[in-house]
């Protein structure tokens, strides 16, 4: 068996008392080592019953799974590797030996479990497909890379990646922050195959759709502004320049049918337009430097 004494398996909770004994007991059984639960105030016994597996138990000081994921890496992980999963037994102990042996074998930075190439019945509802796809397609549209699932929480990377990224997202968007994090930093990552299983009958998500997807997409949106600066200020700029385009039309359309004047919608239509070039202007320029540090940056490390 390959020795994991270097891997620490970060599992953040809360309120998952009804499976984390199981999930805590398999990773061990797969021959894990450092088994580390950080928990985000439970109401139930979720901290108790992952202690009574022997895993070791942190309560986080702040708020949701970003931070959680941040502070146990930052204060508590001392190990080279981080395998990171959630306690909802959704995923496999046992696939865990193909998330973390690239990192160790192939020198590999960041491996994401592709949860799609074997999905269970019920382990995801139809909507959360649908925006899962979509969220997926507009990351690759966005940031010009297919890692086909980029809100996978079964994933382990090196504890330098992680610090070198330097998450700063707090809730469920943690996942999309790491996966741009890795285009930015050009960062080696493998995306390998996993089954996604339905939660067992008795526990219960913690994840809201429609409220963590919105936070997903504008964590994806934000993100943008440095890893695709022509997508972020050129799309504002497009909607700049047709509020602009919009207002002068009707001011065009008053002036020659109506012979009203308006000359505060017309400013506000020139201003528009103006604002919107300018915009455009500002994404190709940092869309350039971008390229140029990048170019820089492979140079550098090919040199190494």
């Amino acid at each position: 068996m390959v020795d994991y004494g270097d891997v620490t398996v970060l599992l953040p909770t809360l309120d998952e008392a009804a499976t984390v004994t199981g999930v805590v007991e398999g990773f061990y059984g797969e021959g894990f080592e450092h088994v580390l639960v950080i928990d985000g105030r439970s109401s139930d016994d979720t901290p108790a019953k992952a202690a009574s597996a022997g895993a070791t138990v942190v309560s986080q000081s702040g708020t949701g799974k970003g931070q959680a994921i941040r502070e146990a890496v930052s204060d508590y992980i001392d190990t080279q590797y981080v395998l990171m999963a959630d306690a909802d037994a959704t995923y496999r102990p046992e696939e865990a030996h193909d998330i973390v042996e690239p990192l160790m074998e192939e020198d590999v930075d960041h491996v994401i479990g592709n949860r799609f190439a074997n999905l269970g019945g019920g382990a995801m509802s139809r909507l959360n497909q649908v925006g899962n796809t979509l969220i997926n397609r507009a990351f690759a549209f966005i940031h010009g890379y297919e890692f086909k699932d980029i809100l996978s929480g079964y994933r382990a990377f090196t504890r330098e990646s992680f610090q070198e990224i330097n998450p700063q997202t707090q809730g469920f968007g943690i996942e999309t922050e790491l996966s741009v994090g890795c285009i930015e930093q050009n960062h080696d990552v493998e995306v390998v195959p996993i089954h996604y299983d339905a939660r067992p009958a008795g526990s219960t998500t913690n994840l809201r759709p429609f409220r963590d997807g919105s936070i997903i997409i504008l964590t994806l949106y934000r993100l943008a502004r440095t890893n695709n600066p022509l997508f972020y200020f050129g799309s504002l700029g497009l909607i700049s320049t047709l509020v602009g385009v919009g207002f002068g039309g009707f001011v065009g359309y008053r002036w020659f049918l109506h012979d009203t004047a308006h000359e505060v919608l017309a400013l506000v239509a020139a201003f528009g337009i103006i604002f919107g070039f300018q915009l455009l202007m500002f994404g190709l320029l940092s869309d350039l430097i971008v390229k140029l540090h990048r170019e820089q940056m492979r140079q550098l490390n090919g040199r190494e």
